[in-house]
């Protein structure tokens, strides 16, 4: 019964540690530590929460209206920051423009993190790149790691009409979902969490968009085989590729052999 309530009650601080590592609300990394040119944009919510976020776009104008432009939404713990050598690969060797969030509650920003506010959040995000004078013209595709990649489905299935792709990594059906493998003590009580994050069934929205499912197979935090049932969900009409790194955990697969090239490849 105590674990119960502490589920309901404490859910979001489990859910969205983003305190976790130490300093993660104080030191955030910025673009310019790794060579990057950026502009540091303050967004404000329809709910008036300020956001923090990064806007690198390639320098030369035409090539940036050329090329693709990455909405980027991180994983659960830490900030916008710790992903910057990500996001410089897709920038530098793939010649990307890169827009990172962080999210509420998260870095710089302000408020507290739940499925409400992050959604609110992506669309945020978007509405902005939309008005961008540069970004609006250029394809929009949202990357999503692990929690981000439940985000970048959201939002997507919401707004298909904006996105030339979507790209995940190591990402699950649903909360309640991946509760009895995170924490099986708690598997009889699913019913009592109210993050839902339903990407089970919001994929199944995305009906035109391709999709790049990225699969590490030692993930040792959501099952491999979520994100098998993710791809076979998924019922679009365009491609959806699966590449599955053999040694990848949940928290390394983007550093495996080929990663980086099967992103290259379906851009």
């Amino acid at each position: 019964v105590a674990a119960s309530v502490l589920l309901y009650i404490y859910q979001c601080e489990l859910i969205y540690p983003r305190t976790f590592p130490e300093g993660s609300r104080t030191d955030v990394a910025k673009p310019s530590d790794f060579d990057m040119k950026y502009t540091d944009e303050t967004l404000i919510t329809k709910d008036n929460v300020k956001l923090h976020t990064y806007i690198i776009i390639l320098e030369n104008e035409e090539e940036a209206k050329a090329a693709p432009t990455i909405l980027y939404f991180h994983a659960n713990a830490g900030n916008m920051g710790h992903r910057l050598p990500i996001a410089k690969v897709l920038y530098q060797k793939h010649r990307c423009n890169v827009v990172m969030l962080s999210y509420r509650g998260y870095g710089h920003s302000e408020g507290k993190p739940n499925e409400k506010g992050l959604r609110i959040d992506s669309q945020t995000l978007l509405d902005y790149v939309k008005s961008h004078p540069i970004l609006r013209h250029t394809r929009l595709v949202a990357y999503g790691q692990s929690i981000g990649g439940a985000v970048a489905i959201d939002l997507v299935a919401r707004n298909e009409d904006a996105f030339s792709g979507l790209m995940i990594e190591n990402t699950f059906l649903s909360l309640p979902k991946l509760i009895p493998s995170v924490m099986p003590m708690l598997r009889y009580v699913t019913f009592l969490c109210h993050q839902q994050w339903p990407s089970e069934s919001s994929i199944r929205h995305i009906v035109k968009t391709p999709l790049l499912f990225l699969a590490g197979e030692k993930d040792e935090l959501i099952p491999p085989s979520h994100m098998v049932a993710l791809h076979d969900l998924s019922e679009t009409r365009a491609s959806k590729d699966f590449c599955k790194f053999s040694q990848g955990m949940h928290n390394d697969t983007c550093m495996q052999p080929g990663y980086f090239s099967a992103i290259r490849e379906y851009l």
